[in-house]
């Protein structure tokens, strides 16, 4: 059990000692206090990690398709009676769908069913 925790904190670490080595050759590079420098390498840290996390998200995988079955495609348009409204239908659950309703009246078929 304590190995499995020592590799999940593995990460932390190599991190927080990434930011103490940068922060002290920063430190002496630059000849600025150890203040200032710790500030400064912590801001870029969270920069990098921020960074980072956002390019993972953009590298996963797309998801799988929806079950066949599930909507069809299907090419549909209805217009209604009385008030002249027209609606595409492209997806639906069969391939003969029953008519939307428009006006409280169903709407009718315009597009000829192949």
């Amino acid at each position: 059990m304590g190995d499995s925790a020592t590799v999940k904190r593995l990460p932390l670490l190599l991190w927080l000692v990434g930011i103490a080595v940068a922060t002290g050759l920063a430190s002496l590079v630059f000849d600025a206090s150890l203040v200032q420098t710790g500030v400064a390498v912590l801001v870029a840290a969270l920069l990098l990690k921020v960074g980072l996390v956002m390019i993972g998200g953009l590298a996963q995988p797309v998801p799988d398709p929806a079950e066949p079955g599930v909507l069809r495609k299907v090419k549909l348009v209805y217009r209604c009676s009385i008030c002249g409204a027209e609606v595409k239908m492209t997806v639906a659950s069969s391939e003969d769908p029953e008519p939307p309703r428009h006006c409280l009246e169903d709407m009718e078929l315009v597009t000829p069913i192949e």
